[in-house]
């Protein structure tokens, strides 16, 4: 039972990739000539098969464990494709996410139970999410967004607004270096505690807009398939935030 575990935001990113692998693999037999009504099935079964072997790893993890919670947001994503795709035989919603590099405080953090050792809050992040690139993309949870992009004109097809504009809701969080609360021990058993209310966990919703480039026409196959690569990342736009600490912010540009 790992619910609210780093916020749920390793929910969303369940929810986005069994989506995303639902949508890719359907579009992969769509072009190799299988019939739209099978390839969505099919599709949908790979989001839900590669989704689930990922679990089942976690399964016989001694850090992890197997989740049902996750099984149900991998579930919800391959349902959202399979679902958009036989009611209105297109993508109207579709989900995507953004990252950026979170810059931290340098202040230090002395152990409560070893007062000769101290970290950083930028040390913890490097240790729990990594350093690389990739690692940055795929696992910095203070700077991933997961969002749900709308295509407006598709909602409402007498609207002038230019048919490739988006609206979209993200879900993201910000203060999280352990999966509950402030408190975590290291390899060697040092315990390290955030006290400073201005660091403690919270969750953040935004809304923006966004671009769905699989609806800008061109007769490339080559621009098609970058743009359909592109259309699972959230473009940056001014943004709208209010979170779980009361606040309401305004971002020029948000990624």
């Amino acid at each position: 039972n790992d619910w609210a575990e780093w916020k749920d935001l390793d929910k969303s990113g369940h929810l986005f990739s069994a989506y995303f692998q639902s949508k890719w693999t359907a579009g992969l037999y769509d072009w190799a000539g299988v019939p739209r009504s099978k390839s969505i099935w099919i599709g949908a079964t790979s989001g839900m098969v590669l989704q689930g072997i990922l679990e089942t790893m976690d399964g016989f993890s001694e850090e992890w464990g197997w989740s049902w919670g996750d099984i149900a947001f991998n579930t919800a994503g391959s349902a959202l494709f399979v679902s958009q795709a036989a009611l209105w035989e297109e993508q109207r919603v579709v989900l995507k996410y953004s990252v950026h590099k979170p810059r931290y405080p340098n202040f230090e953090l002395v152990s409560s139970n070893n007062p000769n050792v101290s970290t950083t809050l930028q040390k913890r992040a490097d240790e729990l999410y990594g350093t690389s690139p990739a690692a940055i993309i795929l696992k910095e949870y203070n700077g991933l967004t997961i969002w749900a992009s709308g295509n407006i004109s598709s909602f409402f097809p007498k609207t002038r607004i230019s048919k490739w504009v988006n609206v979209s809701v993200g879900y993201g969080v910000e203060n999280v270096f352990a999966g509950y609360g402030s408190n975590w021990k290291d390899d060697e058993g040092n315990v390290f505690s955030i006290t400073d209310p201005e660091f403690q966990p919270y969750r953040q919703f935004y809304l923006s807009f966004d671009i769905d480039f699989s609806r800008i026409k061109t007769r490339s196959k080559a621009l098609k398939v970058l743009l359909g690569m592109l259309n699972s990342l959230k473009m940056p736009f001014p943004t709208l935030e209010v979170n779980t600490k009361g606040n309401f912010k305004f971002h020029p540009i948000y990624f």
